[in-house]
């Protein structure tokens, strides 16, 4: 028989039976039996090595152990085991055995018996029933994709598949033993309100929506009704918090329930961490304690555009700092008068006066913000390069664009935006520490990206008194953005 046509074949006999005209999940319908031949072992002490002899001839299936015990009918020993062999292999043609099966049956090292494999529910996966389901004409795109945030599974049906969406709802959550609740997004992240949040509607399981979550070795807990979080951005997450080092500062913007918060704090940085959303904020604020990094987290829950001078003033008021006490082995215990030998002495860690990273992670409008930058440390240039060794500081910000092979156009774009929006012309990836990161495709044409640039000199020390008439003075001229008060 032509090898494709036997494994198109052999696949068939283990497919789930259709019913296309099923409403309601009927999981009992789902059983099938497969004729099947199998090698029984007379000496079920030399299974391994009949296993071994009988390599190429077993059964190769995912979820389905080739080692079985013999039917009761065919041994009564309890303990003997049996091989199930490839569907070619027929019981009663021995033509169908290769030469190795008939060596083994000559030697009377095993036999050849017929055995029924039954197959039900629980064997199949997801995919499976639901190919098993959904219409012919519904094959083509079947819902496999969706977010998974602590407990709660997260869909984005598309219209075509919303009639089956309990079906579709029931058979994930059987097939995914950690989710206990399953939600269908109604419209688009921030569609309906400037918290990020949207609509759902519950398919499966209970209405409970407080989630835990682990990252970067922080556990976050919060009510994913009520902030926003997207798991597919980890890697992001990681990526910038990766640039951050021990004692820096950190102004975190639209911090949400601190995904680069609080890995940061884990590395000693000091962040000011801001969120609009009072949710948010309450999440920031427990999940900080509970991450034993409330030194390090000071929250806020106000405008970002505010956010930003406020916060770059008070920083250069405060006087914050935190003393670190280094572990002590047992070994090296000594009495409190007599200080262990070679032991580290206690560390100090002093915040700084000013910010070296700025994030600004809301990137429907996170360009909108950058105004407020403007002149931010005018008066303040002394605390800077080449006063001091201090750089000004690096702000990444984030933000949408449509997408193509090389993101050539939609960087300059973006480069375009900020320099509109800072009234300063910035150049492109490569010039003046300028980087633009390629985090995720959001939609078909859409990408997300993040612009790490770092403020320049022009911009963060410019006065009021180049803003006249509600314009900026710059060279000379008057620019024509009226909107950077």
């Amino acid at each position: 028989m032509n090898q494709l046509l036997l494994k198109e074949n052999s696949t068939e006999m283990f497919r789930p039976p259709t019913n296309r005209a099923m409403k309601i999940l009927d999981r009992a319908f789902f059983k099938k039996d497969v004729n099947l031949a199998a090698a029984c072992v007379v000496d079920s002490k030399k299974i391994a090595t009949c296993r071994k002899e009988l390599h190429n001839d077993i059964l190769k299936l995912e979820r389905i152990p080739p080692i079985r015990s013999v039917p009761s009918k065919i041994s009564a020993d309890k303990n003997a085991k049996c091989l199930l062999l490839r569907p070619d292999t027929k019981t009663d043609d021995e033509s169908s055995w290769s030469p190795k099966l008939q060596d083994l049956v000559k030697a009377q090292q095993v036999l050849v018996a017929p055995y029924h494999l039954r197959l039900d529910y629980s064997y199949w996966t997801y995919y499976d029933i639901i190919s098993a389901i959904l219409p012919e004409s519904e094959q083509d795109e079947i819902p496999v994709g969706f977010s998974v945030v602590g407990h709660v599974a997260h869909l984005n049906l598309r219209d075509q598949y919303l009639p089956y969406k309990t079906l579709i709802a029931s058979v994930l959550m059987d097939k995914n033993p950690t989710i206990g609740t399953v939600i269908n997004k109604l419209d688009d992240v921030g569609g309906e309100n400037e918290f990020r949040t949207f609509r759902y509607e519950v398919l499966a399981g209970p209405n409970e929506m407080v989630v835990e979550v682990k990252e970067q070795e922080c556990i976050f807990n919060f009510d994913y009704s009520k902030v926003y979080w997207n798991t597919r951005l980890g890697t992001e997450h990681h990526r910038l918090v990766s640039k951050f080092k021990p004692g820096e500062a950190v102004c975190d913007v639209m911090a949400g329930v601190g995904p680069f918060a609080l890995p940061a704090a884990k590395k000693k940085v000091w962040v000011w961490a801001n969120d609009l959303n009072p949710a948010s904020y309450k999440s920031l604020v427990a999940n900080a304690n509970r991450n034993k990094v409330a030194h390090f987290v000071r929250p806020s829950c106000s405008d970002g555009h505010s956010f930003i001078r406020t916060s770059s003033s008070q920083l250069l008021s405060s006087n914050r700092q935190y003393t670190i006490h280094p572990k002590v082995s047992r070994t090296a215990r000594t009495t409190e008068t007599q200080k262990p030998f070679g032991q580290p002495s206690d560390e100090i860690l002093h915040e700084p006066k000013t910010f070296s990273h700025y994030i600004l992670n809301l990137p429907a409008s996170a360009l909108t913000f950058l105004p407020s930058f403007i002149g931010l440390y005018a008066g303040h240039e002394r605390l800077f390069h080449p006063h001091t060794e201090t750089r000004l500081p690096m702000i990444h910000v984030y933000c949408f664009s449509t997408k193509s092979d090389d993101n050539k156009a939609e960087k300059g774009k973006i480069c375009a935006e900020i320099s509109r929006q800072l009234v300063y012309e910035i150049k492109g990836p490569g010039e003046e520490e300028m980087d633009i990161w390629d985090v995720r495709d959001v939609a078909p044409q859409k990408r997300m990206f993040c612009a790490s640039f770092r403020l320049p000199v022009q911009v963060a020390f410019r006065k009021m008194e180049d803003l006249v008439e509600g314009k900026w003075l710059i060279d000379g001229g008057a620019c024509e953005r009226e909107d950077c008060r």
